[in-house]
């Protein structure tokens, strides 16, 4: 009895597994689930946990053994999609990023929303002029410190805060300013939906950009808003196509094809060249995922799209779950007492840990759950959550301590201003790029703009993405990446002959497949006396009596004649 008693305990155990979600205020839901437990039973838990009902916006983002980023399907059993061993970890972040953030029902899902875009800005990830950046960064004081109170804030306060990936420390005066002068009296839940409003106006607000290359072998950026498809390069936005003007998402290997109809019936198809295969695959599934949300009416127009026009080839996706106007009419249905919102006070960040001052204190709220601290040295050796999708390289201890740079020049004015006084490339960040193994540099020749924190907390922080710079360029190029340019299109066109013939071979073999089943069922119609309604009726039919006494009786007979003729020279032979 003990010994199936021990037996059955094992066994359950086996069947379950710990599941670890950071949240984005940096705290962590662990819970145990059924090995076969689906995406979306993880995905209410935590959606309960925290009390959200406008839920549809967030998603769990996860990270393969291969270091490739994934979005979790909630159709989909956990285990089969992580193929990693357990105990798994995951992030909650914003997926679908709402078209008008401020004007959410629940203040619960606002601040949600606000806690990802704090993310964005500070990882590059949200472009803005000096003047907004700063009042942007004045609207994040104020929710997490309040009005100023020259008894607590003393001069150069604003500077224990890191807002964004580089800035001046007239840029820091400038935020101090006007937190101390312009918004007083504000209430964190005002300032944040100020900051909302802020952030909504800015032309990457909802940016999650792929690293890609051009057909010219230049840098790229791709990403879905909510109201279109972008294309930022060189330190701006080179391609915006609206949802309504997007008419089909291709993908074959790591060419990745956008075909669209502008106006005057202009149409026009985009290609461009991700990292890996892999990379490229999880690029169309976003895009289709972000096409069906924004651009349709209903969830039941969805339907199941394939990554090729051919049917036999490629890889067939449809997205589950509601689309933007469902969930906005659904949310208008929401009558509840609103849940409350716990802010601490001043705490230790991991994500946005200060550069010059030892570990930035930021207010991250702390919600009332089953949250495991982890203290800031302690890290998620596996996961470094961010908008990339690409492999990510490893640093050495060296390249983490690389300190910020301050250029001493003033700023030039706000009409074209940018956060940092310096020219930098769009992946600087608190770490560098993500690369290909094969050597893809997205920003090359560029200094990197390391915080000076352990490898933990650069594990646990995110990876640095595009971000605008004064005079330079968003993905500029090196000479070196110059040089390398001709190698990558010479390759990329040997990659697209090998792709052309393989299709060609795939498209003989199906034709020749299809035309022996033809024969197959052409010979059971003709020799076979099978006695099936179907086949009675077609051949009595006065064509297929036709074809049978003048083609196919002549065609019988002379296979026949043949093989006779065959058999008797071997026999002879003998």
């Amino acid at each position: 009895m003990l010994s199936r008693f021990m037996s059955g305990s094992v066994r359950n155990l086996e069947r379950e597994y710990n599941c670890t979600v950071r949240l984005l205020d940096d705290t962590e839901y662990t819970c145990t689930i059924q090995r076969d437990a689906k995406g979306q039973y993880l995905f209410d838990l935590i959606c309960h946990h925290l009390n959200l009902l406008e839920k549809d916006y967030f998603g769990i983002r996860y990270v393969d053994p291969d270091k490739q980023r994934h979005w979790l399907e909630f159709t989909k059993s956990i285990a089969k999609q992580l193929k990693s061993q357990p105990p798994f970890t995951m992030c909650l972040r914003v997926k679908f990023y709402p078209p008008d953030p401020a004007s959410l029902k629940e203040e619960i899902t606002r601040y949600l929303v606000f806690l990802q875009l704090k993310r964005d800005l500070y990882h590059g990830r949200l472009l803005c002029k000096t003047s907004d950046a700063a009042m942007l960064a004045a609207y994040i004081l104020q929710a997490e410190i309040g009005d100023y109170d020259p008894g607590k804030h003393p001069e150069g306060y604003s500077s224990k805060f890191q807002f964004f990936p580089k800035h001046s420390e007239r840029l820091e005066r400038r935020i101090a300013e006007i937190h101390k002068t312009e918004l007083i009296g504000q209430t964190p839940e005002t300032s944040e939906r100020n900051f909302l409003q802020k952030a909504q106006m800015l032309e990457t607000y909802g940016v999650d950009p792929h690293p890609c290359k051009d057909v010219s072998g230049n840098p790229a950026f791709l990403a879905f808003t909510p109201f279109g498809f972008v294309v930022l390069q060189g330190n701006r936005r080179v391609h915006f196509l609206k949802w309504n003007e997007v008419t089909k998402l291709k993908f074959e290997g790591k060419t990745f094809h956008v075909y669209a109809n502008q106006k005057e019936d202009k149409k026009i198809i985009l290609t461009y060249f991700a990292p890996t295969p892999e990379a490229c695959k999880h690029l169309w599934k976003c895009g289709v995922e972000n096409q069906a949300f924004y651009k349709l009416e209903k969830s039941s127009q969805v339907r199941t799209v394939s990554s090729s026009n051919l049917f036999f080839k490629g890889s067939r996706f449809r997205y589950s779950g509601r689309v933007a106007k469902e969930v906005m009419e659904q949310s208008a249905k929401i009558k509840r007492e609103p849940p409350e919102i716990h802010r601490a006070g001043l705490v230790p960040s991991r994500s946005c840990p200060s550069i010059t001052h030892g570990p930035r204190l930021s207010s991250v709220p702390r919600t009332r759950r089953r949250a495991v601290h982890i203290s800031i040295m302690e890290g998620l050796e596996s996961l470094r959550d961010s908008a990339h999708s690409t492999p990510v390289r490893s640093v050495s201890h060296g390249e983490s301590l690389m300190p910020r740079s301050r250029s001493q020049a003033a700023d030039a004015g706000d009409g074209m201003a940018v956060i940092s006084d310096e020219a930098y490339s769009p992946s600087d960040s608190v770490l560098p790029t993500p690369v290909a193994e094969h050597g893809m540099e997205l920003a090359v020749a560029r200094q990197i703009n390391g915080a000076p924190c352990s490898i933990e907390e650069e594990r646990e922080s995110e990876v640095g993405t595009p971000t605008q710079g004064e005079g330079g360029d968003f993905g500029a190029d090196s000479r070196s990446a110059k040089e390398g340019g001709g190698k990558d299109s010479a390759l990329s066109e040997v990659e697209q002959v090998n792709k052309f013939v393989l299709s060609v071979l795939r498209l003989l073999l199906v034709t020749i497949g299809l035309l022996f089943v033809l024969l197959l069922l052409l010979i059971i119609l003709t020799e076979s006396d099978l006695d099936i309604a179907f086949l009675s009726d077609i051949r009595q039919t006065p064509e297929f009596e036709q074809f049978h006494y003048e083609y196919f009786c002549p065609l019988r007979r002379w296979f026949a004649c043949k093989l006779r003729w065959v058999g008797g020279l071997l026999i002879n032979d003998k």
